[in-house]
């Protein structure tokens, strides 16, 4: 069943929405390539996505700016790529312990914070966000408001970056040899814990842009509003090899079925209930894939010292 406008409506509306709800997945899956890439796992990018999304609220409901709370929520994911870095780096905690730590924390600490400084633990007052590009319920109206979107353009321009950053400049080559073979890094005079805390760092801060995308899509916080995500992203991750344009498709494509999860929702109860199910069914269903590949030597290799410890 489409609207009124037709099926030519209806897709630019469906396509609008994939491009806006494919950004969350994109940034914290391209932060999530950061980590990887230099040889730490961070399945943290669910917490990360939580407390980014609070921090950006709150600074923007303290100042009135979209942009202070859009920096607020990417030093809020840098601060927890530093605490995941450091347990694992230096600490020596294993990364997946780190990882579930950081989102058990983010989660009843969303819910604390909201309840002490709003009186509710469910969500926190309303924020306008970044003024909209252009009016109207339009399905093109849509599209071009999130094609000019401050925050579409800036994951674009991230994976974009990091895409180039990885392959072309000094730091990008540091980190994929940390993430390769930390020893042989070690011996050409790379500082493979620094190396390692700053792309992990880099990676948290990239994650929040998407926590800033999710709440301010909201135009608020809402408790648990990552809904999985950040997990999503991971096997975007996976999927996509480690390399950044790869994983934006794959973040599309997830993106598209959330989007068409909402579209099923619009018919009968039945459909949006077995819809809701599509993103991680689709989940299950790549690293299925992925493993099986692994296991007879296709696909992307991950970074050969993934999850190691230092060397």
């Amino acid at each position: 069943m489409t609207p009124a406008g037709g099926a030519g409506e209806w897709l630019v509306t469906l396509l609008s929405q994939t491009l806006r709800m494919a950004v969350p997945y994109a940034c914290a899956g391209a932060g999530g390539i950061w980590s990887e890439r230099s040889g730490i796992v961070n399945i943290a990018l669910e917490g990360i996505l939580l407390a980014s999304g609070l921090g950006a609220v709150v600074a923007h409901i303290a100042t009135g700016s979209a942009w202070v709370g859009l920096l607020a929520g990417c030093a809020v994911g840098a601060a927890l790529g530093v605490v995941h870095a450091l347990a694992v780096v230096s600490g020596g905690a294993d990364a997946i312990v780190s990882g579930l730590a950081i989102n058990l924390v983010a989660a009843g600490g969303t819910r604390f914070m909201l309840r002490a400084l709003y009186a509710s633990s469910s969500n926190s007052p309303a924020v306008p966000a970044f003024a909209a590009a252009v009016s109207g319920a339009t399905g093109g109206a849509l599209l071009v408001r999130t094609l000019l979107d401050p925050l579409f353009l800036a994951a674009v321009a991230v994976v974009g970056a990091s895409a180039w950053a990885l392959a072309q400049t000094r730091f990008g080559l540091r980190v994929r040899a940390c993430g390769e073979d930390p020893s042989a890094a070690s011996s050409t005079g790379v500082d493979v814990r620094r190396t390692r805390i700053l792309a992990v760092t880099l990676g948290g801060a990239i994650a929040g842009l998407g926590g800033v995308a999710l709440a301010y899509d909201q135009h608020r916080f809402e408790s648990g509003m990552s809904g999985g995500r950040g997990f999503i992203a991971l096997a975007a991750v996976i999927l996509s090899g480690w390399r950044p344009w790869p994983l934006g498709a794959a973040c599309v494509g997830f993106a598209a079925l959330d989007a068409l999860q909402i579209a099923a929702q619009a018919e009968t109860r039945v459909a949006g209930a077995v819809a809701q199910a599509l993103p991680y069914v689709a989940t299950l269903v790549v690293l299925g894939v992925m493993g099986a590949r692994k296991r007879r030597g296709e696909g992307a290799a991950a970074p050969a010292a993934l999850g190691k410890r230092n060397e």
